[in-house]
């Protein structure tokens, strides 16, 4: 059988996926394969009709993902892998622009307008053209810790707070690009117990940014890099926002596990 997990590799997976899954009355069928298939659907950007049959009936995989999806699983899963002790010592924020392919659009309506209806799913239009903004938080080894989903013209900064609430506990360095430079998100860090790794803007008075910190954000650099080698975080094929989310969600997992 085909898979995309050696044995080595489904060791560590499956008891995190035991972990989470629905425990419903009949347990899935071959769930390495279905696995197999939805990993190898996301990493290749395909149509669910394109897994390979070795995978198994292309259909049992797509409905699982999306139940998964709509129940929080996927989300679930992440939490798992990433474990309660988080190196915090410096976190990165960082954003990035995801481009939409034609087919993310056409989301059910569920009575909303155009317009409601793309805030829903996470879709807008930016300079970059139609697609969503995935904003991250990343530990001090360059490893996602939380993550928003807005709509492509959504500026980085108003995800920041959200994105830090999201961590077990305040970092003492929270390291960010000129996007994010603003004196009263510098005082709210502060006021937190962080210290902001921020460089001014060129129109602003200079305030104090340790560059020996600020060089170390290549990693959240390198981070986007790495979940982005999955065709289906680079591009979005999803229609809804919740669809979305798990996609990264299982990339950031797998990179977590990744040696």
């Amino acid at each position: 059988m085909q898979s995309v997990f050696s044995d080595d590799a489904w060791l560590v997976w499956e008891p995190l996926i035991e972990a989470v899954r629905p425990k419903g009355k009949t347990p899935p069928r071959d769930l390495r394969r279905t696995m197999s298939a939805i990993f190898w659907r996301h990493q290749n950007g395909a149509k669910w009709r394109s897994i390979p049959t070795e995978f198994g009936p292309w259909w049992t995989a797509a409905q699982l993902f999306l139940r998964w999806a709509k129940g929080g699983v996927w989300q679930a899963l992440f939490e798992q892998v990433k474990g309660q002790d988080p190196a915090l010592g410096m976190v990165f924020l960082d954003g990035t622009n995801i481009r939409a392919h034609h087919k993310a659009a056409g989301a059910a309506k569920k009575g909303d307008s155009g317009g409601r209806q793309n805030d829903r799913e996470a879709l807008g239009r930016s300079r970059g053209g139609f697609g969503s903004k995935v904003c991250v938080a990343a530990d001090g080894h360059g490893k996602a810790m939380s993550f928003t989903l807005t709509p492509g013209q959504a500026h980085e900064l108003p995800s920041a707070m959200a994105l830090l609430d999201a961590l077990p506990h305040a970092p003492r360095y929270v390291v960010c690009d000129r996007g994010y430079a603003s004196n009263q998100f510098r005082e709210a860090l502060w006021d937190r117990g962080s210290r902001p790794v921020i460089p001014t803007k060129r129109n602003e008075p200079q305030v104090a940014c340790p560059r020996w910190a600020y060089r170390h954000r290549h990693l959240v650099e390198n981070l986007w890099a790495r979940l982005k080698e999955w065709r289906a975080v680079a591009t979005r094929y999803e229609k809804t926002a919740t669809s979305f989310m798990a996609v990264i969600c299982i990339a950031a997992a797998a990179d977590h596990l990744k040696t």
